[in-house]
């Protein structure tokens, strides 16, 4: 019984801690020599998928404010060292939370066992990736590209919506540039 327990409280405890986390992942070209990169200029991506003008505001100004603390000054000269653009996706998912209360009579050992009351309900949560690409205005190659989960939640109110975003950009950005080995 004190299995079933232990179980269920780890299941519910793997589904609070898998919401809450903002997946990061990047990838870069170690051939790339990012010392030279200053400036970088917004640009946009064919067909791909926009959001509103706030949400877009509120995401070029969360990213702005984290390469400025990189030391990347951004411009509108198409003689930028970088290129940046982003794309983003929402989608959901079914979370399923489940508590079991311990407690509760049944017919294990000759009637008299316990066994114990479990619930189980289920959230919808949106999950709304930001994709960040950075290209070597130069050659026109990809050099840089991260992507964070569980950034952009349609459903929330303002206040937590900008804190989601600033907090996404700046675990984003924590590895650029890249550390040379």
């Amino acid at each position: 019984m004190k299995k079933v327990c232990f179980a269920v409280l780890a299941l519910f405890i793997l589904a609070v801690t898998t919401t809450v986390a903002q997946d990061v992942t990047y990838n870069f070209d170690q051939s790339a020599d990012f010392s030279k990169f200053k400036t970088y200029k917004w640009v946009s991506i064919k067909n791909a998928k926009q959001v509103d003008d706030i949400t877009a505001r509120q995401l070029t100004a969360a990213i702005d404010a984290a390469l400025a603390k990189k030391g990347l000054t951004k411009t509108d000269a198409d003689n930028a060292d970088l290129y940046i653009a982003y794309q983003t996706a929402i989608g959901s998912q079914t979370q399923w939370n489940a508590y079991s209360t311990g407690w509760g009579y049944g017919p294990y050992w000759g009637g008299m066992g316990r066994t114990g009351m479990a619930t189980a309900t289920s959230d919808t949560i949106y999950v709304g990736q930001l994709d960040l690409d950075m290209y070597d205005s130069a050659t026109k190659h990809l050099v840089w590209r991260g992507k964070v989960s569980k950034t952009l939640d349609p459903n929330a109110k303002p206040d937590k919506r900008q804190k989601n975003i600033d907090k996404s950009i700046e675990k984003l950005l924590k590895n650029y540039p890249p550390k040379k080995k």
